[in-house]
Protein backbone atom coordinates (compact mmCIF):
# COMPACT_ATOMS: atom_id res chain seq x y z
CA UNK A 1 0.00 0.00 0.00
CA UNK A 2 2.75 2.64 -0.87
CA UNK A 3 1.72 3.95 -3.35
CA UNK A 4 -1.96 4.33 -1.60
CA UNK A 5 0.31 6.34 1.15
CA UNK A 6 1.27 8.66 -1.08
CA UNK A 7 -1.96 9.62 -2.07
CA UNK A 8 -3.22 10.56 1.70
CA UNK A 9 -3.17 14.35 0.96
CA UNK A 10 -5.01 14.07 -2.39
CA UNK A 11 -7.69 11.04 -1.44
CA UNK A 12 -10.21 10.52 1.60
CA UNK A 13 -10.06 7.78 3.96
CA UNK A 14 -12.73 6.08 2.27
CA UNK A 15 -11.26 6.36 -1.46
CA UNK A 16 -8.29 4.51 0.20
CA UNK A 17 -10.59 1.90 1.85
CA UNK A 18 -11.88 0.96 -1.83
CA UNK A 19 -8.72 0.71 -3.48
CA UNK A 20 -7.38 -1.20 -0.47
CA UNK A 21 -10.16 -3.61 -1.07
CA UNK A 22 -9.70 -3.65 -4.98
CA UNK A 23 -6.23 -4.40 -4.77
CA UNK A 24 -6.93 -7.17 -1.91
CA UNK A 25 -9.75 -9.22 -3.87
CA UNK A 26 -7.31 -9.06 -6.82
CA UNK A 27 -4.52 -10.41 -5.28
CA UNK A 28 -6.69 -12.69 -3.69
CA UNK A 29 -8.27 -14.14 -7.22
CA UNK A 30 -4.11 -14.42 -8.40
CA UNK A 31 -3.26 -16.68 -5.36
CA UNK A 32 -6.27 -18.79 -6.73
CA UNK A 33 -4.96 -19.17 -9.88
CA UNK A 34 -1.15 -19.81 -8.59
CA UNK A 35 0.19 -16.34 -9.73
CA UNK A 36 1.48 -15.39 -6.54
CA UNK A 37 2.11 -17.09 -3.49
CA UNK A 38 1.12 -14.76 -0.18
CA UNK A 39 -1.09 -11.35 -0.01
CA UNK A 40 0.79 -8.41 0.74
CA UNK A 41 -2.42 -6.47 0.75
CA UNK A 42 -3.86 -8.10 3.60
CA UNK A 43 -0.70 -6.95 5.69
CA UNK A 44 -0.70 -3.53 4.88
CA UNK A 45 -2.82 -1.22 7.14
CA UNK A 46 -4.85 1.48 5.33
CA UNK A 47 -3.40 4.81 5.97
CA UNK A 48 -5.93 7.84 7.24
CA UNK A 49 -6.78 10.28 4.23
CA UNK A 50 -7.38 13.99 3.67
CA UNK A 51 -9.61 15.25 5.94
CA UNK A 52 -13.06 15.88 3.69
CA UNK A 53 -14.14 19.40 4.51
CA UNK A 54 -16.40 19.71 7.40
CA UNK A 55 -20.35 20.39 6.70
CA UNK A 56 -21.70 23.73 8.34
CA UNK A 57 -25.48 24.79 8.74
CA UNK A 58 -26.96 28.31 7.33
CA UNK A 59 -27.81 30.51 10.35
CA UNK A 60 -31.27 31.13 10.72
CA UNK A 61 -30.99 34.85 9.15
CA UNK A 62 -28.50 33.51 6.47
CA UNK A 63 -31.16 31.14 5.35
CA UNK A 64 -33.37 34.38 5.24
CA UNK A 65 -31.30 35.66 2.77
CA UNK A 66 -30.76 32.67 1.26
CA UNK A 67 -34.77 32.26 0.91
CA UNK A 68 -35.05 35.76 0.10
CA UNK A 69 -32.58 35.39 -2.70
CA UNK A 70 -33.93 31.79 -4.42
CA UNK A 71 -37.19 33.85 -4.55
CA UNK A 72 -36.28 36.59 -6.30
CA UNK A 73 -34.03 33.47 -9.09
CA UNK A 74 -35.52 31.04 -11.49
CA UNK A 75 -38.46 28.68 -11.12
CA UNK A 76 -36.46 25.70 -11.20
CA UNK A 77 -33.36 27.21 -8.24
CA UNK A 78 -36.18 28.91 -6.21
CA UNK A 79 -37.66 25.16 -6.03
CA UNK A 80 -35.01 23.66 -5.32
CA UNK A 81 -33.57 25.51 -2.50
CA UNK A 82 -36.87 26.20 -1.06
CA UNK A 83 -38.16 22.74 -0.78
CA UNK A 84 -34.00 21.88 0.30
CA UNK A 85 -34.10 24.02 2.96
CA UNK A 86 -37.89 23.22 4.41
CA UNK A 87 -38.23 19.76 4.38
CA UNK A 88 -34.67 18.55 4.36
CA UNK A 89 -34.68 16.41 1.15
CA UNK A 90 -31.30 15.09 -0.41
CA UNK A 91 -30.27 16.44 -2.89
CA UNK A 92 -29.96 13.16 -4.87
CA UNK A 93 -34.25 12.65 -3.33
CA UNK A 94 -34.96 16.18 -5.23
CA UNK A 95 -33.00 15.35 -8.37
CA UNK A 96 -34.96 12.05 -9.19
CA UNK A 97 -38.45 13.41 -7.73
CA UNK A 98 -41.28 13.04 -9.86
CA UNK A 99 -44.03 15.30 -10.09
CA UNK A 100 -46.54 12.45 -9.77
CA UNK A 101 -44.96 11.94 -6.70
CA UNK A 102 -45.98 15.90 -5.50
CA UNK A 103 -49.54 15.41 -4.17
CA UNK A 104 -52.62 17.06 -3.07
CA UNK A 105 -55.22 15.78 -0.74
CA UNK A 106 -58.36 15.97 -2.64
CA UNK A 107 -61.46 16.43 -0.21
CA UNK A 108 -64.18 15.67 -2.43
CA UNK A 109 -62.37 12.21 -2.80
CA UNK A 110 -60.75 12.15 0.45
CA UNK A 111 -57.40 10.85 -1.45
CA UNK A 112 -53.92 12.20 -1.95
CA UNK A 113 -53.52 12.55 -5.89
CA UNK A 114 -51.16 14.02 -7.80
CA UNK A 115 -51.15 17.37 -8.54
CA UNK A 116 -51.50 17.02 -11.90
CA UNK A 117 -54.94 15.14 -11.29
CA UNK A 118 -55.85 17.17 -8.36
CA UNK A 119 -54.48 20.76 -9.27
CA UNK A 120 -53.54 23.26 -6.78
CA UNK A 121 -56.71 24.50 -5.09
CA UNK A 122 -56.29 22.52 -2.03
CA UNK A 123 -54.96 22.98 1.50
CA UNK A 124 -52.56 20.19 2.18
CA UNK A 125 -49.74 19.17 -0.09
CA UNK A 126 -46.91 16.40 0.33
CA UNK A 127 -44.32 15.36 -1.84
CA UNK A 128 -43.49 11.41 -1.71
CA UNK A 129 -40.22 10.90 -1.33
CA UNK A 130 -39.59 7.41 -2.62
CA UNK A 131 -36.53 7.73 -4.94
CA UNK A 132 -33.29 8.82 -5.65
CA UNK A 133 -30.26 9.56 -8.41
CA UNK A 134 -28.84 6.50 -6.67
CA UNK A 135 -27.67 3.43 -9.08
CA UNK A 136 -30.61 1.67 -9.03
CA UNK A 137 -32.74 4.44 -8.27
CA UNK A 138 -33.24 3.75 -4.49
CA UNK A 139 -33.06 5.95 -1.57
CA UNK A 140 -30.00 6.05 0.61
CA UNK A 141 -31.73 2.94 3.00
CA UNK A 142 -35.29 1.86 3.26
CA UNK A 143 -36.18 4.01 6.49
CA UNK A 144 -35.09 7.07 3.95
CA UNK A 145 -38.27 6.42 2.04
CA UNK A 146 -40.99 9.10 3.61
CA UNK A 147 -43.81 11.13 2.58
CA UNK A 148 -43.37 14.83 3.97
CA UNK A 149 -46.14 17.53 3.82
CA UNK A 150 -45.32 20.43 2.38
CA UNK A 151 -45.14 24.00 4.16
CA UNK A 152 -46.75 26.87 1.71
CA UNK A 153 -43.70 28.10 0.37
CA UNK A 154 -42.77 25.06 -0.86
CA UNK A 155 -46.10 24.83 -2.40
CA UNK A 156 -45.97 28.75 -4.30
CA UNK A 157 -42.55 27.61 -5.16
CA UNK A 158 -43.64 24.11 -6.81
CA UNK A 159 -46.14 25.83 -8.67
CA UNK A 160 -44.56 28.19 -10.23
CA UNK A 161 -42.02 25.82 -11.25
CA UNK A 162 -45.05 23.75 -13.03
CA UNK A 163 -46.36 26.79 -14.73
CA UNK A 164 -42.87 27.56 -16.00
CA UNK A 165 -42.14 23.77 -17.18
CA UNK A 166 -45.63 23.96 -18.75
CA UNK A 167 -43.94 26.90 -21.19
CA UNK A 168 -40.66 25.13 -21.58
CA UNK A 169 -42.76 22.32 -23.14
CA UNK A 170 -44.66 24.28 -25.53
CA UNK A 171 -41.68 25.77 -26.80
CA UNK A 172 -38.96 22.68 -26.65
CA UNK A 173 -42.08 20.64 -28.83
CA UNK A 174 -40.25 17.39 -29.70
CA UNK A 175 -37.18 17.90 -28.31
CA UNK A 176 -39.10 17.98 -24.96
CA UNK A 177 -38.56 14.64 -23.17
CA UNK A 178 -41.16 13.69 -21.00
CA UNK A 179 -39.06 12.45 -17.84
CA UNK A 180 -42.05 13.78 -15.14
CA UNK A 181 -38.74 15.47 -13.26
CA UNK A 182 -39.58 18.02 -10.96
CA UNK A 183 -36.28 19.09 -11.81
CA UNK A 184 -35.14 19.11 -15.27
CA UNK A 185 -33.52 21.29 -18.41
CA UNK A 186 -35.16 23.46 -20.95
CA UNK A 187 -36.31 19.81 -22.90
CA UNK A 188 -36.89 17.97 -19.97
CA UNK A 189 -33.82 15.94 -19.22
CA UNK A 190 -32.11 15.67 -15.82
CA UNK A 191 -30.26 18.22 -14.01
CA UNK A 192 -26.62 17.33 -13.40
CA UNK A 193 -25.21 17.98 -9.77
CA UNK A 194 -23.00 20.75 -11.45
CA UNK A 195 -26.02 22.42 -12.89
CA UNK A 196 -27.66 22.36 -9.36
CA UNK A 197 -24.26 23.81 -7.47
CA UNK A 198 -23.67 26.40 -10.21
CA UNK A 199 -27.04 27.91 -9.83
CA UNK A 200 -27.55 27.37 -6.13
CA UNK A 201 -24.00 29.49 -5.54
CA UNK A 202 -25.41 32.33 -7.23
CA UNK A 203 -27.90 32.13 -5.03
CA UNK A 204 -25.53 32.40 -2.21
CA UNK A 205 -23.58 34.95 -3.31
CA UNK A 206 -26.12 37.21 -4.51
CA UNK A 207 -27.46 36.67 -0.35
CA UNK A 208 -24.33 38.15 1.00
CA UNK A 209 -22.04 34.57 1.55
CA UNK A 210 -19.12 33.58 -0.40
CA UNK A 211 -20.70 30.87 -2.82
CA UNK A 212 -17.33 28.58 -2.97
CA UNK A 213 -17.60 28.01 0.91
CA UNK A 214 -21.10 26.27 0.57
CA UNK A 215 -22.85 23.26 -1.28
CA UNK A 216 -26.60 22.27 -1.85
CA UNK A 217 -26.40 19.41 0.60
CA UNK A 218 -25.76 22.03 3.39
CA UNK A 219 -29.22 23.26 2.82
CA UNK A 220 -30.19 19.72 4.39
CA UNK A 221 -27.61 20.75 7.56
CA UNK A 222 -29.02 23.74 7.75
CA UNK A 223 -33.05 22.25 8.23
CA UNK A 224 -31.38 20.25 10.99
CA UNK A 225 -29.92 22.86 12.44
CA UNK A 226 -33.18 25.21 12.64
CA UNK A 227 -35.40 22.65 14.03
CA UNK A 228 -33.31 21.79 16.08
CA UNK A 229 -32.51 25.54 17.47
CA UNK A 230 -36.26 25.62 17.67
CA UNK A 231 -36.58 22.85 20.27
CA UNK A 232 -38.48 20.50 17.48
CA UNK A 233 -37.51 17.00 19.39
CA UNK A 234 -34.36 14.78 18.24
CA UNK A 235 -36.91 11.88 17.43
CA UNK A 236 -39.20 14.14 14.93
CA UNK A 237 -36.01 15.81 13.37
CA UNK A 238 -34.47 12.50 12.35
CA UNK A 239 -38.07 11.00 11.17
CA UNK A 240 -37.97 13.80 8.62
CA UNK A 241 -34.86 13.79 7.40
CA UNK A 242 -35.08 9.87 7.25
CA UNK A 243 -32.91 8.21 9.83
CA UNK A 244 -33.05 4.50 10.98
CA UNK A 245 -32.74 6.03 14.67
CA UNK A 246 -31.89 9.15 16.68
CA UNK A 247 -28.08 7.75 16.59
CA UNK A 248 -27.22 8.31 12.70
CA UNK A 249 -28.85 11.74 13.36
CA UNK A 250 -26.90 12.53 16.19
CA UNK A 251 -23.36 11.14 14.78
CA UNK A 252 -24.45 13.08 11.10
CA UNK A 253 -25.45 16.20 12.59
CA UNK A 254 -24.01 16.61 15.87
CA UNK A 255 -22.73 20.22 14.76
CA UNK A 256 -26.05 21.58 14.19
CA UNK A 257 -28.07 19.77 16.97
CA UNK A 258 -27.11 22.14 19.67
CA UNK A 259 -30.11 22.73 21.79
CA UNK A 260 -29.62 19.08 23.34
CA UNK A 261 -26.45 20.30 24.54
CA UNK A 262 -27.88 23.74 25.87
CA UNK A 263 -30.46 22.38 27.15
CA UNK A 264 -28.69 20.15 29.85
CA UNK A 265 -26.62 23.32 30.88
CA UNK A 266 -29.68 25.05 31.38
CA UNK A 267 -31.06 22.44 33.61
CA UNK A 268 -28.05 21.91 35.58
CA UNK A 269 -27.57 25.20 36.25
CA UNK A 270 -31.62 25.08 37.04
CA UNK A 271 -30.91 22.06 39.38
CA UNK A 272 -27.36 23.59 41.00
CA UNK A 273 -27.37 26.80 41.04
CA UNK A 274 -25.26 28.89 38.25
Amino acid sequence: MSGAAGKTGELGTRSLKLIHGILNRSVKSAMRRDKVKRNVVDLCDIPEGRAGRPSKALTLAQALAVLTQAEKSGERMRAYIVLSLLIGARTEELRALLWSHVVAYDESRAAWLPVAQAGWEHSDFAVYVWRSVRQKGDTKTVKSRRSLKLPQRCVDALRLLKEAQDVAREKAGDRWQDTDLVFCTRTGTPVTAHNVRRDFRKVVEAAGLNGRDWSPRELRHSFVSVLSDSGVPIEDISRLVGHSNTVVTETVYRHQIRPVIMQGAAAMDKIFGS
